[in-house]
């Protein structure tokens, strides 16, 4: 039976970007279908918008109506978990984990030891309840190196690391073997990005592929991007996106440690400087006050923190590191978890005012 619900009225040429939004900011309704017309889409939501909701929606899309409307429920697609009821054994099915992360085409799931023998039969079963899944990764181990790279096994479909991810209304060629990505971190490019203003200069300290520094190409019309990226590999497709995503005047890839670039070449340029490397950023606190003009700027500061420590920490440690580069804190703007990377850790942004 169809349900009167509020909705978001878009043009349907937003609708990728509003959608993927409206999901992060977790006023989606996921169990109504999305209604089109022949020129707008209606998108259900799961409460009513706060003020706040309102600005961040303001922010990103250019033209939007709330309104009501009718919607059918959706029909609930069976969860892969199902499909293994009777393929495992029964102490076994409470270790198949219930989250999955996609990248493009692929899934990536994170197996424990005791389902090693059966990771082909979740791959399939993930393969079935997922049809625009075309590889099913399983985790191989930690993050790690300066590259923060992580190894993967192959468990379903075709036997690649490779795809094009869409994020945003951007599309990124990424090697998960290769360079760095995480989609859990979509919302953070979201944010940072609906801060930049037009005219600014922003470096992008530790680039990887592009995801900041395209979208805020994306967004604007009128910006410099500065993007860094030690890894050789995250700089060749960081390149082919830029090319993929039409901001080649906008953004500028950068191949080397962004230490040394910035004492080289981007002293004192930069309006907003972009560092999302929480295993050592601490260490690139002074390059990063370098960076931005004599006058100040904000800085988007990432770090891990564990639950013997603190935000409070964290913040003070970067007010620190932020003084004896020379320069002050003016103000922590923003200061929150991110999202969990293992028992008991969390990554954690701040951004701040610098001075």
């Amino acid at each position: 039976m169809p349900k009167k619900v509020a909705c978001l009225k878009i043009p349907k040429a937003d609708g990728e970007k509003v959608i993927t939004l409206a999901n992060k900011m977790g006023i989606l309704n996921k169990e109504l279908e999305i209604k089109r017309s022949e020129t707008f889409l209606f998108i259900p939501l799961v409460r009513q918008l706060s003020q706040t909701d309102l600005t961040t929606l303001k922010e990103l899309i250019p033209t939007f109506e709330i309104s009501t409307s009718s919607f059918k429920e959706k029909k609930k697609p069976k969860a892969f978990t199902e499909l293994l009821d009777d393929k495992l054994p029964p102490h076994l099915l409470a270790s198949l984990p219930r989250a999955l992360d996609f990248v493009g085409d692929i899934a990536i799931i994170e197996l424990p030891p005791e389902l090693e023998a059966y990771k082909n039969v979740v791959g399939d079963a993930v393969l079935k309840t997922h049809k625009t899944v075309r590889t099913v990764l399983a985790k191989a181990g930690a993050i790690s190196g300066p590259y923060r790279l992580r190894k993967f096994h192959v468990i379903a479909g075709e036997h690649k690391t490779e795809t094009i991810h869409k994020e945003y209304g951007c599309q990124y060629h990424v090697d998960l073997a290769k360079a760095y990505f995480s989609p859990r971190l979509s919302y953070e490019h979201s944010r940072v990005a609906s801060q930049v203003r037009n005219g600014e200069t922003v470096i992008d300290l530790f680039a990887g592929v592009g995801p900041f520094a395209i979208l805020i190409a994306k967004t604007y019309e009128n910006v410099k991007v500065y993007a860094v990226d030690a890894n050789p590999d995250a700089v060749k497709f960081l390149r082919k996106n830029i090319r993929l995503n039409r901001v080649e005047s906008k953004v500028y890839p950068i191949l080397g440690d962004a230490r040394q670039n910035v004492e080289d070449k981007l002293e004192g340029v930069a309006d907003r400087v972009i560092m999302n490397l929480p295993e050592s950023a601490l260490e690139f606190v002074n390059a990063a006050c370098k960076a931005l003009k004599p006058t100040g700027g904000t800085v988007h500061f990432y770090s891990f923190v564990s639950a013997s420590d603190s935000l409070e920490s964290m913040n003070n440690k970067f007010n620190d590191a932020v003084e004896k580069s020379g320069r002050k804190v003016e103000q922590i703007l923003f200061s929150k978890l991110v999202r969990a990377t293992a028992p008991y850790e969390w990554q954690a942004v701040l951004d701040a005012k610098i001075v």
